[in-house]
């Protein structure tokens, strides 16, 4: 059975990249990084911090990403933030997320469906980008 990764937005990202004007194409961009071995920190427990551009502009000034990710199955965008506003995630928020990274990953793609059907979660469309 071939396994095929599917990428989600929770829907406090998907306002956070409305706002930003931040592409899905974008996100796909930095979940194929990370499927590749370029993660920009592993904050463990399945969470990853990947930095995307700011439309227009490089990565370096851009946003940063709290992914919740299982190579090769799904990738979750949790939480996003300017580089400009935050400079990181404090400890506690680092041990939320794995919490939650652990609760999420775990879920079955019924469940995961079902997340979608509330609109608690959004599936992002990454078809025909190299993931």
């Amino acid at each position: 059975m071939e396994r095929h990764l599917r990428v989600f937005k929770n829907a406090s990202f998907e306002k956070f990249a409305r706002k930003e004007k931040l592409a899905d194409s974008v996100l796909c961009e930095a979940v194929a990084r990370a499927e590749s071995g370029l993660i920009d920190a592993d904050l463990g427990g399945g969470v990853v911090k990947q930095r995307v551009a700011r439309p227009g502009a490089g990565k370096s000034g851009g946003y940063r990403t709290i992914v919740f990710f299982r190579s090769g199955e799904r990738a979750v965008f949790a939480f996003g933030f300017a580089k400009s506003d935050r400079a990181n995630l404090t400890s506690e928020e680092q041990a939320f997320f794995r919490k939650a990274a652990k609760l999420v990953l775990q879920f079955s793609n019924e469940q995961m469906d079902a997340e979608v059907q509330t609109g608690r979660l959004l599936e992002v469309n990454c078809d025909g980008q190299d993931i």
